[in-house]
């Protein structure tokens, strides 16, 4: 097998159940630059660490058009501005900042915290809805309506809109993945376009809705905020809902997915976690490690020449930071394809670091833990139907499209 043809084996959907080997194999070669035009790519923990502090790594979505990757033909091109992740200093680091005003500390230091009780009635009413079924599907039943739920809630988004967003926010998280995008036809790029304009406009009924009558929302702070970094235009206040209602639920969905995947594969630790539920606090930060729901960042550009390894990436370049591959570098961890919560460091790369570090983990947090002790808790018997269970097809956000479990109870 040559190595040429590593970073199309990884991206390959053939090998998204067990993409790890092909990680094992790029670590080889730490900075790996396949073909002239190509991506470099970065598997190391301590490279992937160094690079997401550079600031000679730009995440500005100009920036990587000009690298030769027409990013903007995708969801981008339909006349709302870049989100803030998708920007640098300064214009990130004051979006970021009036964003996180309405977020958490210093603002709303108790806004997260305070949703534990609405996130636990949730969680209970999605498993009473289990009812006497004993095959479940995990994803469609629970991994995703949890979090969908959760976002719209906490943006302020009417209940009997949020069957709505999935249609919505599906072709947007597919435009994410490189090797999607490299093979979609117009048909696809027409969609993710469709998709991000009609939730665009439906959310700016809302923002005018709750610039006139406001309420205790994310919508209601982001569109009447003052401060010290001013306020957010209409289509600043519209690109940050959009983005926090994608990366605000999708990721979750993945990461308790993952989860449970990963619980029931290890029963000892299931078994551990429903007579002990606060052992979910170091479960859940072993599956940021361990199964990270973000794999790669392909999202990068640098701005100067970047040595690294002996090896010159040139101003211009496109870089891949492939965070999967970094949470399994023996080099950081030891013995780092066992799964273990009783692992006394898990300084892992699942939510990334830096400034572009993730804006929502501590409500990502915080919505697996409850949901992975309850989940545990109340399922009896609870056990694989298969496995590996069909994966979603998008290489950066990796997680199973379908969880089938078999039971034999539901408790009260």
């Amino acid at each position: 097998m040559t190595q040429a043809s590593l970073l199309s084996r990884i991206t390959d959907f053939a090998n998204r159940a067990d993409p790890y080997p092909l990680y094992a194999e790029l670590r080889r070669t730490p900075v790996l630059h396949e073909e002239e035009g190509g991506p470099y790519v970065v598997s190391s923990y301590y490279d992937i660490l160094g690079l997401l502090h550079d600031p000679r790594i730009s995440s500005d979505a100009a920036n990587l058009v000009a690298a030769g990757d027409d990013e903007l033909s995708g969801p981008e091109a339909t006349g709302l501005p870049p989100s803030f992740i998708r920007l640098d200093p300064p214009e990130h680091d004051r979006l970021r900042r009036i964003a996180n005003s309405s977020f958490g500390p210093p603002h709303r230091p108790r806004r997260i915290d305070g949703m534990r009780g609405e996130l636990a009635r949730i969680v209970t009413e999605l498993i009473d809805g289990f009812g006497e079924d004993r095959q479940i599907d995990l994803v469609d039943r629970f991994a995703h309506p949890f979090p969908v739920t959760v976002i719209c809630r906490l943006l302020g988004v009417p209940r009997e809109d949020e069957p709505r967003f999935r249609a919505w926010v599906d072709p947007l998280v597919a435009s994410l993945d490189p090797d999607t995008r490299r093979n979609a036809g117009a048909d696809f790029q027409h969609t993710a376009q469709e998709a991000r304009m009609q939730l665009g406009m439906y959310l700016a009924g809302l923002v005018e809705q709750r610039t006139r009558e406001p309420r205790d929302d994310m919508l209601s702070d982001l569109a009447t905020g003052h401060g010290a970094d001013g306020t957010l235009s209409m289509m600043e206040v519209l690109s940050t809902a959009v983005l926090l209602l994608i990366a605000g639920h999708e990721t979750t969905v993945n990461l308790i997915a993952n989860g449970m995947l990963t619980l029931l594969r290890h029963p000892e630790v299931l078994g551990r976690l429903r007579e002990d539920p606060g052992l979910s606090v170091r479960i859940v930060e072993e599956l940021l490690r361990y199964e990270p729901p973000v794999q790669l960042v392909p999202q990068r550009t640098c701005v100067a020449d970047v040595e690294l390894r002996g090896v010159t990436i040139p101003r211009g370049s496109r870089i891949w930071l492939v965070l999967g591959a970094g949470n399994r570098d023996p080099e950081r961890f030891q013995d780092p394809d066992r799964f273990d919560p009783d692992r006394p460091d898990i300084q892992h790369l699942g939510f990334g670091s830096g400034i572009h570090s993730c804006f929502g983990a501590p409500l990502a947090r915080l919505e697996a833990q409850i949901a992975l002790a309850e989940l545990a808790r109340r399922l009896d018997g609870a056990r694989l139907v298969e496995d590996p269970p069909p994966y979603r097809r998008n290489a950066v956000l990796r997680g199973p499209r379908h969880l089938q479990i078999a039971v034999d109870g539901v408790r009260s």
